[in-house]
């Protein structure tokens, strides 16, 4: 597929999945009184809205990756804000049938974005900004979390 630096063939990365957590970030993208939400088309989490995010390249600084995945996943260039912690997250599912779960253990950022345009890449099917209360959609659990912890919800 691609010759990108860092890019991991799919029999390596199923044996990572299967067999390690995967350190990653998570973008709480702020933007025009709201947060970005993509709905994802894969596992884990496939139909949820959910952040921004993607695994760290081996030899990429946090904030390196935090630019990288706002331009892979959503087509802009971001302002880091804060970083927010470290989580765990794990799923019951991957994006490989025969693996029943998936352990990801994010660094979360606050970002904020000026653009009003979004691209969507292969991983979302809609990208839209939701503004709080959020009772417009059924937050994901570890969604809300960083909502909170971002004090974008009490």
């Amino acid at each position: 597929m691609s010759e990108q630096p860092g890019w991991i063939d799919e029999d390596d990365w199923r044996t990572i999945v299967q067999s390690v957590p995967i350190v990653s970030v998570d973008l709480i993208v702020k933007h025009d009184g709201g947060v970005v939400l993509g709905r994802r088309t894969n596992n884990p989490g496939k139909g949820e809205w959910f952040v921004p995010g993607s695994r760290v390249r081996k030899g990429e600084r946090l904030e390196a990756a935090v630019h990288r995945v706002a331009a892979d996943e959503l087509g802009v260039d971001v302002e880091i804000e804060r970083q927010l912690g470290v989580d765990e997250h794990f799923w019951d599912a991957s994006e490989f049938p025969d693996i029943e779960s998936k352990h990801h253990i994010p660094v979360a950022y606050v970002v904020s974005v000026e653009s009003e345009t979004f691209d969507l890449d292969a991983q979302h099917d809609a990208i839209r900004v939701f503004e709080p209360p959020f009772d417009q959609i059924d937050l994901h659990p570890f969604v809300e979390r960083y909502l909170r912890d971002a004090g974008c919800i009490p």
